[in-house]
């Protein structure tokens, strides 16, 4: 089961790809690669840290053919306006989801430390989209919008602390759970970590000048 998800996951993040690209009116080739790194660069970028080599898609070329698949079918579909705005979200959430605790539940079997687990399954979930962006001209979504990368990171540290009481069916299950329920949480109620700018900055630092001028006055 957790395999077809981490497949349905490929397919979901190939899919925002391919309309990231779509977006930016790129030809077939720019369609196709936004799909796969978008797919698979979070997976990819994870098995090199841990020196699994060869990675993931190439042991299994089936999420090469998943990504491509994917992205070439949202052409066919965006063209007859079958793809509904909101289902593809929802869907991204269950892949997020699914790849932060596939990538935390590779590392802990890979012998690493669980505090790296849990960094290597946020890095599954958002590196792929992450690079999508960048090659897209854009700030990455992880950086700007709704709880995404704290989805993964409570989705992962669930697996990873759970790891050690429950089987690791269970344990993999809850925090599947746990990082899909934050994140349509976040979508729902448009939840957001608080948003740093620069003039905020320059206030603060304004008033505490200020504070210490009069601080300075006799």
């Amino acid at each position: 089961m957790i395999y077809l998800l981490d497949l349905f996951g490929t397919a979901v993040f190939a899919m925002s790809g391919a309309l990231a690209a779509g977006r930016k009116q790129m030809d077939l080739f720019g369609v196709l690669v936004l799909a796969i790194v978008t797919a698979i660069g979070g997976g990819t970028l994870r098995d090199l840290t841990l020196g699994l080599t060869p990675v993931f898609w190439v042991i299994d070329p089936l999420y090469i053919w998943v990504a491509c698949s994917a992205g070439l079918l949202t052409l066919v579909l965006a063209r007859i306006h079958w793809l509904h705005r909101g289902v593809l979200p929802v869907a991204d959430a269950l892949g997020l989801a699914t790849f932060c605790v596939i990538g935390a539940e590779r590392a802990l079997a890979a012998g690493v430390d669980p505090a790296l687990a849990v960094l290597m399954g946020v890095m599954t979930g958002v590196v792929g989209g992450m690079i999508r962006d960048l090659l897209c001209g854009e700030v990455p979504l992880v950086l700007r919008r709704e709880l995404y990368a704290t989805a993964a990171l409570f989705g992962a540290l669930l697996t990873v602390v759970l790891a050690d009481w429950l089987p690791a069916g269970m344990a993999t299950w809850i925090g599947l759970l746990g990082a899909l329920a934050l994140r349509l949480a976040a979508m729902h109620w448009k939840l957001s970590l608080p948003v740093f700018t620069h003039d905020t900055a320059l206030r603060g630092r304004g008033r505490a000048r200020d504070s210490d001028e009069d601080a300075d006055k006799p």
